[in-house]
């Protein structure tokens, strides 16, 4: 994350996005596969740690090397983009609501103080009860611990999508888009953004 001058002088919080060049790879439709999609890879992949089918499947599309990373993106329609078209990123423009889809920092396993912000006991002396779960289950009825229980556990490395968030500045050069406010995952991790789907004007 950096942060950049707008038009009004104001500074803005913003997160540095290298999104492209993005090949596209296959194209699937209704009639051939049941669902229309297009897969979009991104960056390359050293060969020697390519597969063979990873390697015959980037030739079909006119790659030479392996995308590093391929995503598929569903569509309600049938896709207009053909096999080796190059999306970059002229595909946004400033001041457009994006939603980015990325994998949390994952953070090991913790205790539900940390985990879903329980209060705990008392933090003086003597009660030997701080941090702790406490009771999580009934007696002889119902004689079992309710579902979805706040228990200490595995939190982070999850799917989540930032929604409605502005596009401050594309630069296309460079292919990189500054986008206001934070994303999921760690400096370095990949994401999706896509142009956004609640925070769009609404048709007249």
């Amino acid at each position: 994350m950096t942060q950049v001058y707008d038009a009004q002088n104001v500074l803005v919080p913003v997160t540095v996005v290298e999104a492209g060049p993005c090949t596209i790879v296959q194209v699937k439709t209704a009639a051939t596969d049941g669902y229309n999609a297009v897969q979009i890879g991104f960056s390359a992949k050293k060969t020697k740690n390519s597969s063979k089918a990873e390697l015959n499947h980037a030739k079909k599309a006119g790659l030479e090397t392996a995308p590093r990373v391929l995503s598929e993106i569903r569509l309600a329609a049938a896709p207009t983009l053909k096999v080796g078209d190059v999306i970059t990123v002229t595909s946004f423009a400033e001041d457009q609501l994006v939603d980015v889809i990325g994998i949390t920092k994952g953070k090991g396993f913790q205790g539900v103080v940390k985990r879903f912000r329980v209060a705990g006991g008392p933090a003086s002396h003597g009660s030997m009860f701080h941090r702790r779960i406490g009771s999580v289950g009934m007696r002889q009825t119902p004689g079992r611990v309710w579902k979805n229980q706040a228990m200490p556990g595995h939190m982070g490395s999850e799917k989540r999508t930032v929604q409605n968030l502005r596009v401050v500045k594309v630069i296309a050069d460079k292919n990189l888009i500054l986008v206001k406010g934070a994303i999921p995952g760690a400096n370095g991790d990949d994401v999706i953004v896509r142009s956004a789907i609640k925070g769009q004007p609404k048709k007249a």
